[in-house]
């Protein structure tokens, strides 16, 4: 293996999107974000990650913000600082494949409301699902970063994930992440993933892991010897659990080594002590459970997700089956292998996992199988890393016709037609695509913002009726 530069490591900010995902549920409202910018602005992080991934769908579900203008607001605060995005390939921020025609439109607002850095994913790993995103990101101007949904399994190899390194650079990608959802990616074993890419491909690697399972510092360390040029970290008060490494505590690692990234301690002290308040607050109401901030061993034992397993728990409680749970966990890596062994990362852990729950309550494997099993059975959400067993296949979907080619090649266009059904709420192009990609959820947004314009200040109402002190 040629030797490897040392050269001073970036860091990529989490707290303002997968941080607080991970730790309360995506809960992190825009004004709680913005008195800190001006400050974060001046750390010289790589990037800051502040949108995309679940922040869409919980600001106009949950917060009744209208994530756009928390884009912007962001933008205007941060001046020196590249802003980075989630997107799920085809699936864009929601839960089904879209049109070429939205998919391009979602990249093109994103990039003109701010965003600078598009990491863009598929559940599957299937590179076609990736395409059309990237092409879109490099028309914009904005830099396209494609991150491979890292597992284990037989068929994930170092020359499998080689492959995808260089297929992805003939896309066109600027760059690439190492997407370790589960934080099932070891030291040692991280060593070998960054020399074998590092050998494949000449783009910059980034890594993004999760310290679920206690080892994501140590990894860090050995990509970043191994030539990692980027890695995902959050600051203190949101950081670890389910959560990326601390911040500070990766700089101060790396200091005084070639690797040092050169931040100043003295201000990530200073944010930091903005955000501890905030996590206090989150400890005290519940919303941050203390729960998620230890270490969940089972994770490396079963290689599964956290989410993934708490969704199991309460599927079986719901069952009062909830005696089942060892059952389930065996059953949950045949059901993987009976699907294609795909990765194990949102929609597809859930997928997997929910199906594992019927096939162990029903007493009978694949005697009931979700609409979700039976899509991914029949091609609709991509090309597997493995084929999928047959005679599951033919008992769970029959005959059906089994889509072979890019499952979005299926899909017309759908932005004319989406303008059309929300023309009445439109007050701004982007609202198409909020529409788009959760119609219930946002014309409940559109109407609460429109009651919003008809409240009457009451100081105002006061002053009409001659009762405001002038």
């Amino acid at each position: 293996m040629a030797e490897i530069a040392k050269k001073p490591v970036k860091i990529m900010e989490t707290v303002l999107r997968d941080a607080h995902q991970s730790l309360i549920a995506t809960r992190m409202t825009t004004e709680q974000m913005l008195p800190i910018i001006e400050k974060m602005d001046k750390v010289g992080y790589h990037a800051v990650e502040c949108w995309g991934g679940a922040t869409f769908d919980a600001s106009l579900r949950f917060l009744k913000e209208d994530p756009w203008e928390r884009l912007r607001k962001l933008r205007d605060g941060f001046k020196h600082t590249k802003l980075q995005m989630l997107f799920r390939g085809q699936n864009i921020l929601g839960y089904r494949h879209y049109a070429d025609d939205v998919v391009e439109y979602f990249v093109q607002k994103s990039i003109a409301n701010g965003i600078d850095n598009i990491r863009i994913f598929d559940c599957l790993n299937d590179i076609r699902n990736l395409e059309c995103a990237v092409k879109a990101a490099k028309k914009e101007g904005g830099h396209a970063q494609v991150a491979f949904s890292y597992t284990l399994g037989d068929a994930y190899t170092l020359e499998y994930w080689m492959d995808i390194a260089k297929k992805v650079e003939d896309m066109g990608a600027d760059s690439i992440c190492i997407k370790d959802m589960a934080g099932l990616l070891v030291p040692y074993q991280a060593t070998k993933l960054v020399e074998s890419l590092k050998s494949a491909t000449s783009l910059p690697i980034d890594l993004h892991t999760h310290y679920t399972s206690g080892v994501a510092s140590m990894t860090y360390l050995k990509a970043v010897e191994a030539g990692c040029d980027i890695i995902d970290t959050a600051i203190s008060p949101f950081a670890m659990g389910t959560s990326q490494p601390a911040t500070e505590v990766m700089v101060e690692t790396f200091k005084g080594t070639p690797y040092d990234t050169g931040l100043d301690q003295n201000l990530l002290a200073e944010i930091a002590d903005y955000f501890r308040p905030m996590r206090d607050e989150a400890l005290e109401s519940g919303l941050l459970n203390p729960k998620v901030m230890g270490v969940d061993i089972k994770t490396l034992l079963y290689q599964v997700p956290g989410g993934m397993l708490s969704n199991m728990v309460s599927q079986l409680k719901e069952q009062n089956a909830s005696d089942k749970y060892y059952d389930v966990l065996r059953e949950i890596p045949n059901v993987r292998k009976d699907l294609g062994e795909p990765p194990l990362v949102t929609p597809s852990s859930q997928i997997v996992g929910t199906q594992a729950v019927l096939n162990v309550v029903m007493g009978e494997r694949y005697k009931m199988a979700t609409k979700e099993t039976k899509a991914v059975l029949r091609g609709e959400y991509g090309q597997t890393v493995k084929p999928f067993d047959p005679e599951v296949q033919k008992k769970v979907i029959g005959d059906a016709e089994v889509i072979t080619c890019r499952p979005a090649d299926l899909i017309p266009n759908e932005l004319e037609k989406l303008e059309s059904e929300m023309a009445q709420w439109k007050e701004q192009d982007e609202d198409v695509l909020t529409y788009a990609l959760f119609p219930k959820v946002a014309q409940e947004f559109f109407e609460y913002r429109e009651a919003q314009k008809t409240k009457v200040d009451p100081a105002v109402a006061d002053k009409e009726n001659g009762a405001y002190p002038v």
